[in-house]
């Protein structure tokens, strides 16, 4: 039981967060011939593709991977309930109707979004710092993704002696919204 403690939690969050990405990447207009953007393309088709004939795009938004974003996340948040926490803590945690259950996967769809936000803002920060100036394939897609949140603040805050402080502000930001996502999520954060 403790395998699948760990096991199917974290499943459930690597595919939300490649769905997450896949919605995100569109969204941000990244490129789409990026081997990132690529792979993240490949791999999320099999799954959204058939949907996506039949659902439009609204401008950048993604609707159909959208709405397998959040199927998945509401199966998801189900399995993890039925299988883990119903078994071992019934008292704690109940999903007492689907609004429950919906709103539980919102959030975790929500969590996880910030989430991969403050790691893809970390990990550009690093890359700017190691590799000033060098193009790569992992940079370029990460100021794609990171640009719409970085924007606004580094019109607040400028660079200060050539050092780009933008950063700082937002990921402390996403970390209170983080915080305050994972207290609702509980058994799910």
């Amino acid at each position: 039981m403790n395998a699948l403690v760990f096991l199917l939690p974290a499943i459930l969050n690597l595919i939300l967060s490649v769905l997450i990405l896949r919605v995100l990447l569109q969204l941000a207009r990244a490129n789409f011939y990026n081997p990132i953007s690529q792979l993240i393309w490949r791999v999320t088709t099999p799954v959204v593709g058939p949907l996506a004939r039949f659902v439009p795009r609204w401008k950048t938004l993604d609707i159909a991977g959208l709405l397998v974003l959040l199927a998945a996340s509401i199966v998801g948040v189900w399995l993890i309930y039925q299988t883990i926490l119903h078994a071992l803590m019934p008292q704690v945690f109940t999903l007492d109707d689907w609004t429950d259950l919906v709103a539980t996967a919102l959030l975790k769809v929500l969590n996880l979004t910030v989430q991969l936000y403050v790691l893809s803002i970390f990990a550009q920060a690093l890359l700017s710092w190691v590799g000033p100036g060098v193009n790569n394939p992992n940079a370029n897609i990460l100021w794609s993704l990171n640009e719409p949140l970085l924007r606004p603040v580094r019109r607040i805050l400028p660079p200060f002696s050539g050092l780009d402080l933008s950063p700082i502000p937002v990921i402390l930001i996403l970390l209170t919204i983080d915080h305050v996502l994972s207290l609702k999520l509980g058994h799910f954060g």
